[in-house]
């Protein structure tokens, strides 16, 4: 079992999962000209990301603090993709495989990942408990999490269908 704050088992953007990549996509951009950088433009026209915020994740920055990590740590579901691009700091995402096991991304920063609609996943700081990420959505945001289990989603049945024909 993947603790919180445990060492990286997989790293993931920029690299693959040897036939377990669980995610859609990932990409390593430059976090120091996020405001500007033509890379990311482009990604959020052709991906029709509208909408974006920043969140800090630290003690001093973040209300109700620790409520918040326990909840992010909560192994949950969306129903629309979630992108997070790193700009400062570093965590990990943990997501399921085929076969319903942890893999361990780590993120830090110029990452950006795109988590699919439907996949059970949970994210933690590493020891710097410290991380800065953008969240892009497509049209407005969709905050809900939905806790395991959540099988009876569409979403979720649509990530299993994904899944089984990548076999």
């Amino acid at each position: 079992m993947i603790g919180p704050r445990s060492p990286c088992a997989l790293r993931m953007p920029g690299g693959g999962a040897g036939g377990r990549r669980p995610g859609r996509d990932a990409h390593c951009l430059d976090a120091d000209k996020y405001e500007n950088d033509p890379e990311l433009e482009k990604i959020r026209k052709e991906r029709n990301y509208s909408w974006m915020d920043i969140i800090t994740i630290c003690k001093d920055k973040l209300p109700n603090y620790e409520e918040k990590i326990k909840t992010f740590y909560e192994e949950h579901l969306h129903l629309d993709d979630e992108i997070r691009y790193i700009l400062d700091g570093s965590g990990y995402f943990d997501v399921r495989d085929k076969e319903d096991r942890w893999i361990r991304i780590f993120m830090e920063k110029g990452d950006m990942i795109t988590l699919p609609a439907g996949i059970y996943h949970r994210f933690t700081l590493d020891e710097k408990n410290y991380v800065k990420a953008m969240r892009l959505f497509v049209g407005d945001p969709v905050w809900t999490a939905y806790n395991r289990p959540a099988d009876h989603f569409e979403a979720r049945g649509q990530y299993l269908e994904f899944l089984a024909q990548t076999a």
